[in-house]
């Protein structure tokens, strides 16, 4: 059964793997697409400062940080290495981009119902992503260090 788990956790990481790498390859496109992203008026200070500091505008740091979460929080679920930590962190990603991304309460028609099966998609992905977080690293094997 371990076989099963880890094939399907590689082929389920590389969703994220290439979706990030996507967006890592065309920023332009990636940062007119967080153009959607509404940043709380609470925190305009800090995101002109950290815009002043870069030399990117928000949009273009927030395509960096997607792509970034998503290619590393791939590759580290795909090697199992911090898979728990790295599934909590994709399902308040996947949350995100499903809330600004796939609003279908306030569409009507075929553009509704697109966004509804994505968003239905989406939270399938995140089931998928509490069980990676439940099962973690899985079972150690009891076995001595040496043999003796």
């Amino acid at each position: 059964m371990p076989a099963f788990i880890t094939f399907g956790r590689i082929l389920f990481a590389v969703l994220f793997i290439f979706s990030g790498g996507s967006k890592l390859l065309d920023l332009t496109a990636t940062a007119q697409m967080t153009e959607k992203v509404v940043i709380p008026a609470a925190l305009a200070t800090y995101t002109s400062q950290l815009e002043g500091l870069t030399g990117m505008t928000m949009p273009m740091m927030l395509a960096i940080a997607a792509g970034a979460i998503e290619l590393i929080c791939g590759i580290m679920i795909a090697l199992n290495f911090g898979a728990r930590f790295f599934a909590i962190l994709l399902i308040l990603f996947v949350g995100a981009a499903t809330f600004y991304y796939h609003d279908f309460w306030n569409q009507t028609g075929p553009d509704a119902r697109n966004n509804l099966v994505h968003a239905l998609k989406n939270l399938s992905i995140i089931g998928a992503l509490f069980m990676i977080a439940g099962y973690g690293r899985g079972a150690r094997a009891v076995e001595p260090a040496y043999d003796v």
